[in-house]
């Protein structure tokens, strides 16, 4: 059912028309996404409800595919939308893609390429930028701890092997794993790409810490270059 006007205030709409009402009632499924959206917002503008703003959201981002990329600056842009508001869209947006990454967790041992990758993929997939990110294991290639190396432009992400290896050093790490992303969505490595696991893995050489892959992400697919045999590794 659809409230006859979006223009008032929810709180004078009928009870079973109420978007937090209807999910106490019926549970989440049947909302639609302006009607979560809205439960998070709790309240509108002025002149319209927060059902109405969450439409207005939605449809100039594209649906909720272009919430997971918007900056707090992009969100507060749009009027009805605050910095508290924008605030817990995205704390929302973020739990969702933790929620759906696989536990990449202290201590757990990293079964291979596919393990990293639909552990990446929901925190990576929508970033507008190439994200540069190792992940330290011990000798038994259990993890360590994962961290960020950089953040670049859509095309370009700067990483310094001194940088990357004075961590894993510090932290005792005996192998690593690098995984970035192409937000252009297609995980083919590029030449720079390749030179760089090159010079990365003649680093990890010389501190005898071993590079065991290099995974680039696209649009729910990726390439490994351990697994295409870009480079030897051995168990």
């Amino acid at each position: 059912m659809k409230p006859s006007s979006f223009k008032k205030g929810i709180s004078s709409w009928p009870v079973q028309e109420r978007p937090r009402e209807m999910l106490l009632s019926h549970g989440p499924e049947g909302l639609s996404d302006a009607q979560l959206l809205a439960i998070l917002l709790r309240i509108g503008r002025p002149d319209s409800s927060a059902v109405e703003v969450a439409m207005d959201l939605l449809a100039q981002l594209e649906g909720l595919r272009g919430l997971a990329n918007r900056s707090l600056e992009e969100l507060c842009a749009i009027p009805g939308i605050g910095p508290a508001k924008a605030a817990q869209v995205l704390a929302a947006v973020e739990l969702g893609k933790r929620a759906l990454a696989t536990p990449l967790t202290e201590g757990k041992r990293i079964q291979g390429s596919k393990h990293i990758f639909q552990h990446y993929y929901p925190l990576l997939r929508d970033m507008r930028h190439e994200v540069f990110k190792a992940v330290l294991l011990d000798a038994k290639h259990s993890v360590i701890r994962d961290f960020t190396v950089s953040q670049g432009s859509l095309t370009v992400s700067i990483v310094h092997p001194r940088e990357v290896f004075n961590i894993a050093v510090r932290e005792s790490a005996a192998a690593i794993i690098f995984v970035h992303n192409h937000p252009s969505g297609d995980p083919r490595p590029s030449e720079e790409d390749h030179a760089l696991t090159q010079r990365l893995i003649a680093a990890g050489e010389i501190l005898g810490i071993r590079v065991l892959d290099h995974i680039v992400i696209g649009d729910g697919k990726y390439v490994s270059f351990a697994d295409e045999g870009f480079f030897t590794t051995t168990s």
